[in-house]
């Protein structure tokens, strides 16, 4: 198999996380080999993932936006999007988890509108 990459990867054994569908759904994953512009992932399915996803390592404390450049049965490789391009995309770059604390927040806040308003009718 013909190498085309520009950057060499560094062989590593990271976990990892790949998100997508609006961050609603994850993976978790094995990160095989990593460099500053992409990285070689492994799970179970790499068949359901999109093109475009986010990526997590927590360990380095890396969280980006990442296509896939190939994928087989249980591996795939990404490149990591440049940042500018995320921040056009999303308008702004957070970390996985902070993510999930966000829409749990929004949800809490939901049901407590939800509760004044039901509160207000009954007055």
């Amino acid at each position: 198999m013909l190498d085309r990459r520009q950057h060499s990867r560094n062989r590593v054994y990271y976990g990892g996380k790949v998100a997508f569908n609006a961050r609603n759904s994850t993976l978790a994953c094995v990160v095989r080999n990593f460099s500053e512009r992409g990285a070689k992932i492994e799970f179970e399915n790499s068949a359901m993932l999109p093109d475009r996803v986010d990526f997590e390592i927590e360990r380095r404390g890396l969280s980006c936006r990442a296509h896939l450049v190939w994928r087989n049965r249980n591996a795939a490789g990404l490149a990591f999007s440049n940042v500018q391009e995320t921040v056009r995309e999303t308008g702004d770059v957070i970390p996985l988890d902070l993510a999930r604390k966000l829409r749990a927040t929004e949800r809490a806040n939901r049901q407590l509108q939800s509760r004044l308003d039901q509160f207000l009718t009954e007055l």
